[in-house]
């Protein structure tokens, strides 16, 4: 099994080009837990919820694990988690970063804020390009501070769709 990692900022294609990935490669592919704590509980989070939703994004991708598909596609994992903790509250659970470095991933696509439109969609909160560049820049740092295999994927929708596809079809050999 492959596992591969969409990080990111926000509105940066991640859900998007899991999908791509998917219908091109097959597959199992998990969703962003948080998206559904939100619709679920009709409320923004709080510090309070930042255990809860990890944990919940733990066991979606250790459901998908179990299945042992050829490729699981992650269209977050508690990377994302860490960071937004930290930006929205300025403090994270330290067990979450644990948690992240424990398991393995084969490869990570951080998808850059330049180059697309940021669109809102009633949970999304950083229009700004610069905020979504210190998101990008912290995940890439993160990334490389752990030795996490990694690939940037930047430009229009069709140079992220065509780089992503081409680092997958590499990741699978």
């Amino acid at each position: 099994m492959k596992v591969l990692v969409l990080c990111g900022p926000e509105s940066s294609g991640k859900s998007w080009l899991s999908g791509e990935i998917q219908h091109r490669f097959g597959g199992i592919t998990v969703g962003e837990y948080v998206r559904h704590f939100i619709d679920t509980e009709q409320r923004d989070t709080c510090y309070a919820d930042i255990p809860a939703i990890a944990r919940g994004q733990l066991a979606w991708e250790d459901e998908a694990r179990a299945a042992l598909p050829s490729l699981l596609i992650l269209d977050t994992h508690l990377l994302s988690n860490m960071l937004w903790s930290r930006v929205l509250f300025g403090d994270c659970p330290a067990w979450l970063e644990q948690a992240l470095l424990a398991r393995h991933y084969d490869l990570h696509l951080l998808l850059s804020p330049e180059g697309v439109e940021w669109i809102g969609d009633g949970q999304r909160c950083q229009p700004r390009l610069e905020e979504r560049q210190a998101f990008f820049d912290d995940s890439l740092h993160w990334l490389q501070q752990h030795r996490q295999p990694l690939r940037v994927i930047d430009g229009d929708w069709q140079q992220r769709r065509d780089d992503a596809l081409a680092a997958v079809a590499e990741l699978l050999g």
